[in-house]
């Protein structure tokens, strides 16, 4: 199963694509701002990573991490910052941290790492990985079950392609209200997201076809912005 992380992030659009990312992989995540909420997190709930970033208002990264570390001794760190000094990695190991990945990073390497981290603290349980749990959401009278990436409408079963599935599933995540076309992008194609717009246009096509018949479902265009999967109103 999926472990539960606590991401503290201050850049709104960066915490939001890493979050969803991350939460694509099965973990349950908690995103803060800033230092103070992110301590207060941690004060109220138990947290198998902590993700931090250094460069935050009301309290910074290192300053943070001596707090966590009195609070959970056994708390992981990973710092995620564009501070890569060596001065700097040096002083976030000094404090304790797990890992330190500098800016920019992909996506795929923060996973590997998170995975590694939680291997190295949980070595006789599954939390490093990440698949296990089921997610099934309903789309009107159809049903997608994200862990087999498999679409039940009636008697009739279809299988979608991995992308088409993350796709998908973050739909539903944000299902009547926008997806913003960069967290799509940053989410699914990470670094090469750049030249993957029309590439995800074409999935965004399929997605509609595989979701016709189901009534009162549509995925909205909204130019220059993002996407909206609208569902019924009793959903």
């Amino acid at each position: 199963m999926g472990g539960k992380l606590l991401l503290i992030e201050d850049d709104f659009n960066l915490g939001l694509t890493l979050a969803e990312y991350l939460r694509l992989k099965g973990y349950q995540v908690e995103l803060k701002k800033d230092g103070k909420t992110g301590l207060h997190a941690a004060q109220q709930e138990t947290f198998d990573l902590c993700l931090l970033d250094v460069m935050l208002p009301q309290m910074d990264g290192f300053e943070l991490a001596k707090l966590l570390k009195k609070i959970h001794p056994q708390l992981p760190i990973i710092f995620l910052t564009a501070k890569g000094k060596i001065e700097d990695k040096k002083e976030g190991f000094t404090l304790g941290a797990d890992d330190y990945l500098t800016k920019p990073f992909h996506l795929e390497e923060l996973h590997l790492r998170i995975q590694a981290v939680l291997k190295r603290y949980h070595p006789s349980t599954n939390l490093h990985y990440s698949s296990e749990a089921p997610q099934v959401y309903k789309i009107g009278n159809m049903q997608f079950d994200y862990t087999t990436r498999r679409l039940i409408l009636d008697e009739k079963t279809e299988k979608l392609s991995t992308k088409e599935a993350d796709l998908l599933k973050l739909l539903c995540t944000y299902a009547n209200t926008l997806l913003p076309r960069e967290v799509a992008l940053k989410t699914i194609w990470g670094e090469d997201s750049y030249y993957q717009a029309r590439s995800m246009d074409v999935y965004i096509t399929k997605l509609r076809k595989h979701l016709q018949a189901v009534p009162g479902v549509e995925i909205l265009n909204i130019h220059g912005s993002g996407y909206k999967l609208i569902l019924p109103t009793s959903e």
